[in-house]
């Protein structure tokens, strides 16, 4: 039987599919995957001052997801379709196991305009079927917007879905509560670690980020009520002698504990005072 899953936190990394953008952008022009690319980030950079291709043009290439019980305690992690990294399996198994474990939430930063999007296009491009997802039940369906029932983007709760900016990203909200973030690997550079053959590099990566999104999650829960100060610290602590067992076997885990600070809670801190 699975696991009690109510949560399934995850993030996406993709790669660009130049054989797409030389048949796209290129017609006619018989440009060579690499080519396309390359020719498609100095064209985005001089307009934009970014490499950046859209999504529209990627494929999932590592996802990476923690399961989540109903007490906001971690369970697992899993890269899907490590070592072997096809985006096809990691596509199907992104689907199917929403349905194994009946449906859990979602939880992303930033999901609702990229990683989401991401894996809807996936599922189009390998004919992959998903009804549930695009089932229509009014304001409970489960690509509503405004609806977290089965998907809470912590970028949309962070700035009231988009009023605002959250200049600082996942880096900015995970280094608020003292944790990681970025380290050596920002997302520009996933595509080169790809050429390079890195897969493993690349879904270490995406760990990391899954672990910040995690612990983010659990303020906003604290942020929400669901949640008391006292125990997200207790989680916290809990999950990070989680992580310390599986650095033994993960590279990525090591890093991320080298990089480990404890929040300070102002709150102890002044009743210690008095």
């Amino acid at each position: 039987m699975p696991e009690e899953v109510s949560h399934l936190v995850f993030d996406c990394e993709s790669i660009a599919d130049g054989n797409l953008i030389s048949k796209v952008r290129y017609p006619g022009e018989m440009l060579s995957a690499s080519d396309a690319i390359a020719r498609y980030q100095e064209e985005l950079f001089e307009q934009k001052g970014s490499t950046f291709i859209p999504h529209t043009f990627q494929v999932p290439i590592a996802v990476v997801i923690a399961k989540v019980d109903r007490d906001f305690r971690l369970l697992d992690i899993v890269s899907l379709d490590e070592p072997n990294f096809r985006s096809h399996v990691i596509t199907a198994h992104f689907w199917k196991g929403w349905e194994v474990y009946k449906r859990p939430q979602w939880v992303t930063f930033n999901g609702r305009s990229f990683d989401l999007p991401l894996m809807e296009l996936a599922a189009f491009r390998y004919g992959i079927s998903i009804p549930a997802w695009f089932s229509n039940e009014g304001y409970r369906s489960p690509r509503n917007r405004y609806s977290v029932d089965s998907h809470l983007d912590l970028q949309d709760l962070l700035t009231n879905f988009s009023a605002v900016r959250f200049n600082g990203g996942l880096n900015l909200a995970t280094k608020m509560l003292a944790k990681p973030g970025k380290m050596s690997v920002t997302g520009d550079q996933v595509q080169q670690q790809y050429d390079d053959g890195d897969l493993v590099g690349i879904s270490d990566y995406c760990r990391c980020d899954v672990l910040d999104t995690y612990f983010v999650f659990l303020r906003a829960m604290v942020l929400h009520g669901k949640l008391t100060l006292e125990r997200e610290v207790e989680l916290v602590a809990s999950t990070k002698q989680w992580i310390e067992k599986g650095a033994c076997d993960c590279k990525a885990y090591e890093t991320y504990l080298e990089h480990w600070q404890d929040w300070v809670d102002p709150w102890e801190n002044e009743v210690a005072e008095t």
